[in-house]
């Protein structure tokens, strides 16, 4: 899994201009998954997501975690973190995961952050999205699976 965290002051994200999810504090997360992705990524990326200390304490220095924070996630698929653009001008998405097998591990992943007791909004899987959202820091941080 590849997931692109950008820590947000507000984001929201809309589907044929009609608003599905939107948060104050917290994280947008752009979700990759690829077909060998299971249930060892899914623990381990919501386990370092939900522990993550990026927000700012009494001292001004990045020790708090979203929990600390009472923020939320905006949780965004985002089959392009897959995209191979070492031959040609148009990228291939061929290691990107099956649609079936990526929404089924998109959801689970979800669900294992609200069991990490964090509050999740979502857009649609697979369809096309605008997503607004203001980052805050700027703090932009990127998980790789492969790369633990």
């Amino acid at each position: 899994m590849r997931i692109v965290l950008q820590k947000v002051s507000s984001a929201k994200v809309l589907v044929d201009k009609k608003i599905l999810g939107e948060i104050g504090i917290g994280f947008v997360l752009l979700v990759g998954i690829e077909n060998s992705d299971g249930q060892k990524e899914i623990d381990y990326l919501a386990r370092k997501i939900s522990q993550l200390r990026v927000f700012a304490d009494q001292n001004d220095k990045m020790n708090l975690s979203i929990t600390d924070v009472k923020g939320s996630i905006l949780s965004i698929s985002q089959f392009t973190l897959y995209a191979d653009t070492k031959k040609g001008n148009r990228p291939s998405f061929i290691n990107a995961g099956d649609p079936e097998h990526a929404k089924t591990i998109y959801q689970a992943f979800n669900q294992s952050l609200t069991n990490h007791n964090l509050r999740v909004s979502t857009g649609e899987f697979a369809a096309h999205m605008e997503v607004n959202l203001i980052n805050d820091g700027p703090v932009t941080i990127i998980f790789d699976t492969d790369h633990k």
